[in-house]
Formats: structure tokens, sequence, C-alpha cells
């Protein structure tokens, strides 16, 4: 027996370079009970994230050594929503420590929290000194990373970083060693971007596709379920799935649709078709103006200014906010049932009506403010950037994946644990994270490239397992 366990430590990583897919149960946190004012805050944020507004961030704090080094040296503006955060953890040798960072397809750069950052010490810290493995790279300025609603500063290095049971032996990340105030909360100790380098101000990969480019991931795709928050406490946010989908949280087929602007890619970016009000289609923009960035950091949803106007003029007795800071905003009465559906070219896509609505736009009004906010604010998109920004406001409604190879987005019907009818905040993953997926039909649209997504009954055995399986099976009989 001890030679068979030899056997099997010696040769199953040779066999196994290309890791089956792991299901991450994700952690929400609301931070408090949402207002009206702060959805109008985070279409700000939106807005200055997308270039659609312009505001100077400055750093409140800095820690002696970018104090020390920094000059002046401005960031490219991220946006960071934590009033919508999901997180799972990732590991770096710190004997070895995990961080909690928050999961966002909206940006690129991997940062975690320094322990020389005086505001940081509710969360877990990373400290380069207990780890044998971490690199700095040799500057003599610090980076800071600008986001809409404040920035982080500190150095970049590399080191080994672990994400479920997939590993990048050097990847790189940002130490933080100062931030804004209120930018980073409880025990969040930092965020990893998910959308692609481009957008990196770090310029190098992002985990995720390091792990692709790598060959490391049987399937190069990664796919949420998002659960609604019902309280400010935390709790079960959703699952993540990295190299591949996880089949007992959808039914029938991913409709995939391509990336445009996709030399280089920057965001998930798609071109939204077609949308319906309360059954009646509403005529919207097309071409640059329907580029639709689909973001897990986005609380709602945003547009261009006059698909805005025409989505609320198909809702009876809506009127655009007049409250302080409500800008692009529009107001509806609370006991309206705001149905809409979005279509990226295929399946129209209901979005549940308690999702349209975010609430009183000021305590005891019985007018609610819209989830659709009017991103642009008359403006143009440059440069074909996105128009449109689809958060979670949508992102509950469906299962979405994310594929590398063709690069498109994918969205499939939710299956019962997890459509908006049971998506309270109480839904689950059907298992632990990292086993396999259970039974199900085709899961990736059949127009699109062969089907992608990870599929495998629990009790099926398959690729370089099954080759495990049977070079053992002959030594043992060898034996």
């Amino acid at each position: 027996m001890v030679s068979l366990t030899v056997f099997i430590l010696l040769f199953a990583p040779a066999l196994c370079s290309a890791a089956e897919p792991v299901h991450l149960p994700l952690t929400r946190r609301s931070g408090r009970v949402r207002t009206a004012q702060d959805h109008f805050a985070a279409a700000d944020r939106a807005r200055a994230r997308f270039n659609f507004s312009y505001r100077i961030v400055q750093l409140e704090a800095h820690s002696k050594r970018c104090h020390k080094l920094r000059g002046h040296r401005p960031g490219r503006r991220r946006q960071l929503f934590f009033d919508g955060q999901h997180r799972h953890t990732v590991r770096i040798p710190v004997r070895p420590q995990t961080f909690n960072v928050i999961l966002d397809t909206g940006s690129s750069d991997l940062f975690v929290l320094d322990s020389t950052c005086s505001q940081c010490s509710n969360a877990p810290l990373f400290d380069s000194s207990k780890s044998s493995t971490f690199s700095q790279q040799q500057t003599n300025k610090p980076t800071i990373i600008s986001y809409g609603s404040g920035s982080v500063e500190g150095f970049i290095g590399t080191d080994t970083v672990t994400m479920g049971s997939f590993t990048v032996s050097s990847q790189t990340f940002l130490t933080v060693e100062a931030l804004d105030q209120g930018l980073i909360e409880g025990s969040v100790s930092g965020l990893i971007g998910l959308a692609f380098q481009g957008l990196a101000e770090t310029a190098s990969p992002p985990f995720w596709q390091a792990l692709a480019t790598g060959n490391k991931l049987s399937t190069p795709e990664m796919a949420f379920q998002l659960l609604r928050s019902q309280s400010a406490d935390d709790q079960p946010g959703g699952t993540f799935t990295l190299g591949g989908t996880n089949s007992s949280l959808f039914t029938g087929n991913v409709e995939f649709h391509d990336l445009v602007n996709a030399s280089p890619p920057t965001f998930w970016q798609i071109q939204l078709q077609a949308v319906t009000v309360q059954g009646n289609s509403v005529s919207i923009s097309t071409g640059n103006a329907a580029i639709s960035a689909i973001d897990t950091g986005t609380t709602a949803i945003g547009g261009p200014t006059d698909d805005v106007k025409a989505i609320y003029a198909a809702i009876p007795n809506s009127a655009p906010v007049n409250q302080r800071g409500g800008q692009g905003f529009f107001q509806f009465p609370c006991s309206t049932d705001v149905n809409v559906t979005l279509s990226f070219g295929g399946q129209a896509w209901p979005i549940s009506s308690q999702d349209m609505n975010l609430g009183p736009v000021e305590q005891g009004s019985s007018m609610c403010a819209g989830a659709i906010f009017d991103l642009t604010l008359g403006s143009n998109a440059g440069g074909g950037g996105p128009s449109w920004v689809i958060g979670d406001t949508f992102l509950k409604n469906v299962y979405s994946v994310f594929r590398q190879n063709p690069m498109s987005v994918g969205f499939a019907q939710l299956a019962s644990s997890g459509s908006p009818a049971g998506n309270d905040g109480g839904a689950t993953s059907a298992r632990l994270p990292g086993s396999p997926p259970l039974p199900s039909g085709s899961g990736s649209n059949p127009s699109s490239a062969p089907n992608s997504s990870s599929k495998m009954h629990a009790t099926t055995i398959s690729g370089p397992l099954s080759v495990l399986v049977a070079l053992v099976s002959i030594f043992v009989a060898v034996l």
C-alpha cells in the first residue's frame, strides 16, 4: 500500500496538469441596508469608471515609504462597488495565510493589504517577510490604482497565489500600503480582477488569464451564480466556478455571445440587442451605443440617456428623480411591478421586478427608484468603450459564464435552487467546493464553439484521471 501511495504522488501531477473545475462558495456583505442615496452615489462612481464624468481622486493617506517615494503619478480610474461585493479567498504562502478578496469582472488587478498599512487593521494583512517566495519589483515609485470611489497605493510584487485548487506560482499583484478611507471594510483584504490584461495597472495577466494561458484549466471558463442580499450581515452570496461551469445551478443551454472590441480585450463587452418593458418592445440604440460591459462589481444597470428615457416612458406614472444626487435616475409608484427583459441577440432574459425596484427615493415616499439609470448623461462613448454596464440587477437573474476561447459571455436559465423565485439569499451551492458537477443536459450554445462547459456526472471518471486509474489498476495487478 505504501508503494501504491508513492506511485500516485509521483505520477498524478503529470497526468492532471489541467485540473477539473472548482466550485467556490461566495460570501456577500452589504455593509448596511442601502438607501436610494447609496444607489445614486454608486451610479456616480460607475460614470467615473467609464469616463462619463470626471472627478479627481486624491489619496487621503500614504504610508511613510509611499510618501517618500511617490511623486506625482496619476493612475487610471477603476471602480469598486463594495455595496455589492461577492468574495472568496486566495492563499499566499505566508505560513500560509488566506485573504478575503472581492471578485470583480470589471477590473484586472489583484491587490492585497500590506502589513505596513496603518488604516487596515480590521482585515488580515500580507507580510512579505514571512514568505520565502515573494519578490518585489525593483522601483523607486509606488503604483497607484485610482477608482471612482478612491485609490490604493503600494508596490508591485510576485508570489505564489492559490484559489481553490488552482495555483499560479509567479502571480503579480499590488501590496497596498495606503488607501482612501472606506474603500476596504470589514474582513476584506483586497480584490481580484477577472477582466483582461489590457485593463491591468500592473500590466500583468490577471490570475484567471494566467491559469488559462498556462493550460491549467480543463475548460477556459469562469461562471457565477449570484444571490440576493437580504441583510447587512455576512451571508451566502452564491457560487463561483473556476475552470468550467456548475451544471446543478442552471438548466438548458448556455447562450454565448462573442466579445466586441476584443483586439485587445479589456472589459467583458457584448452588444445589447433588444429590451422589452411590461411586455412591449422598446427602441434602443445600436452600434457602439449598444456595447455593454458585463460587470459583477456593479450593483445596478446603466445605459445611454435616450435608451433609459425610452425604458421609463413605457412604465406608467414614472418620472425623473428630483432628489439631491439622483441625476439620471427615474422613479415609479412602489406598487408597480416593473417587468424588463434584456436580449443580447438570442433569448430575452427577464429581470425580477424586485431587482428593478431599489426602494423608496426617500423615507416614507410612495415612489421608488428604478434600477436602470442614465450612465452617459448625454455623452457619447469614446474609443469603442461601453455605453451600458450590466451589473447585479441583471446577473442575479441568470447563470453567467465568461469564456476565454472563443472570447465570449454566456447566459443560462437558473436552476430551481438559484432561480429568481428562490434566490432570496438562502440558496447555496448544491455541494462542497471542488466536487464535480451533477448531470445535466447540454450546457453551451450549439451554434457556438464545441461544448466547453465541463459537465461530468459525480461518479464519472474521465480525462487524465481515468488514465491514472488504469495505471494504478495495472500496478496493483503486477503486485
